[in-house]
């Protein structure tokens, strides 16, 4: 890579005026992006960032060669940088007028780097389409159609990969928040809003690979077959790859076999996220529960012990091992050790034969009181989970005969209440449910604070 990009091309952002050389650069991006070229009269760039360097929100330069400076002594300075660094290169043309060109691999990365700014979401359904219309579609360059179907299904598999890798990583992250509300505002806040409604809803709804799969395979399959076909890619692949035509038709059995196997083996990559959003899902909400609970039993005794080990640690900066130091540890776990001599203690001695006595076996009665106060603890235990069908029971009796209820207007006195809201929210994602929902402003009620949502029928 680095026989391409120059040694030192990563400089600017990884100094110390990394937000100013960031925002330099897309500023000088945004004005050639709009040009027939990537290259602009130097002094029009000049003028663009000395208005940016004039500007009050503009970032603050820390490197004392520029410190000095006015605007437009910064502007040039920059401009010197990026030339030096390899962004951009300065060329004198015949009417000696200088122009700037962003090089050709800065503006590859450009366009990466401004897509990972914006949060760009990957369009599964583009990708699926494109693949689907090129494998219906007749042509007369099947060599070039095949590339862009390869090219395609990778960049979908890719997709659906660092999708999975991204809920893995909000599982992670489900650790270090410590309250209730950090948990709530990340499930709902960040991990609906930026993973299930951009890109896992789509994935089992618009954008459900089940929909073009068997037609794509059982086309590919059939242009396997077709000699004529493989003849025809064989040798246009053999002139876009200056192969000789064996190597290109080798090519070309081989790009059909791996994107066959990728859509039949792409419902391996689609369970692993469906397990993981609903392991993800599960986690917080069991997380929160546990730390809305505090109950005398000894679960919630333990979860103060740890509770408070978590805060000391935190508060002590220590690391795991630093746990032992904590002091009120001395009087609230006391740990020994317990040691044998040697083999021999592990000895049994042989007892000689001793007559058995038969004893007479009572039967007895079972309780029909302490049965019955066991049946009934468990029917209550069974009630209190909440499962789907009971939460569509619940909105379906407090909606009564209205069409739709906001969320603050559910019952909400205890913590029940507010597990049953919460399980309210995480269903209405599900596209089997009986109702659906639209978050809208924060409302805070008897203490509980959320995102309030519109409930409505279907």
């Amino acid at each position: 890579m680095f026989h391409v990009l120059p040694g030192n091309f990563f400089v600017p952002l990884s100094s110390p005026n990394k937000m100013v050389y960031w925002e330099c650069i897309c500023k000088l991006f945004s004005v050639m992006e709009h040009q027939l070229s990537f290259g602009v009269e130097r002094e029009v760039l000049v003028d663009e960032l000395q208005y940016y360097f004039e500007q009050s929100a503009a970032a603050e330069i820390v490197e004392e060669e520029f410190a000095g400076s006015d605007s437009r002594g910064k502007a040039n300075g920059i401009l010197r940088r990026l030339e030096y660094y390899g962004w951009i290169e300065i060329e004198t043309d015949k009417s000696y007028v200088q122009r700037v060109n962003f090089k050709e691999y800065s503006v590859r990365l450009m366009k990466v780097l401004l897509e990972i700014e914006e949060g760009k979401q990957i369009e599964y359904q583009g990708y699926i389409y494109t693949i689907y219309s090129l494998v219906r579609g007749n042509t007369d360059n099947p060599g070039v159609v095949l590339l862009q179907i390869l090219e395609n299904t990778d960049f979908l598999i890719t997709g659906l990969k660092n999708l999975n890798s991204n809920i893995k990583h909000y599982i992670d992250e489900l650790t270090k928040h410590s309250t209730v509300a950090e948990i709530m505002d990340a499930l709902f806040n960040d991990y609906i809003t930026n993973i299930v409604d951009k890109a896992y809803h789509r994935l089992l709804t618009s954008d459900n690979v089940s929909k073009f799969r068997p037609e794509i395979i059982e086309r590919l399959e059939s242009r396997s077959r077709s000699k004529a076909y493989i003849e025809k890619a064989s040798a246009e692949i053999a002139g876009l790859q200056e192969t000789d035509l064996d190597t290109a038709r080798e090519n070309v059995y081989r790009y059909l076999h791996e994107i066959i196997e990728a859509f039949r083996n792409m419902d391996d990559i689609l369970n692993e996220i469906n397990q993981k959003n609903t392991q993800y899902q599960r986690a917080a909400i069991n997380r929160a529960k546990f730390l809305l609970s505090g109950n005398e039993d000894i679960r919630g005794q333990l979860k103060e012990i740890l509770l408070g080990l978590n805060e000391a640690v935190n508060r002590e900066k220590m690391d795991l091992g630093g746990i032992y130091e904590i002091d009120f540890l001395e009087n609230l776990v006391r740990i020994y050790s317990c040691t044998f001599l040697d083999e021999n203690s592990f000895y049994s001695p042989i007892e000689g034969r001793k007559e058995f006595t038969p004893q007479q076996i009572v039967s007895k009665e079972p309780d029909d009181k302490i049965r019955q106060e066991k049946l009934r603890r468990m029917m209550e235990k069974m009630q209190r989970i909440l499962s789907t069908e009971k939460i569509e029971r619940y909105v379906e009796k407090c909606m009564a005969e209205r069409k739709e209820i906001m969320a603050s207007e559910l019952p909400l006195s205890d913590v029940e209440d507010f597990v049953k809201i919460i399980y309210v929210r995480l269903y209405g994602q599900r596209k089997n449910m009986k109702y659906r929902i639209e978050t809208t402003e924060e409302k805070e009620i008897n203490g509980f604070r959320f995102k309030d949502f519109r409930i409505w029928r279907k």
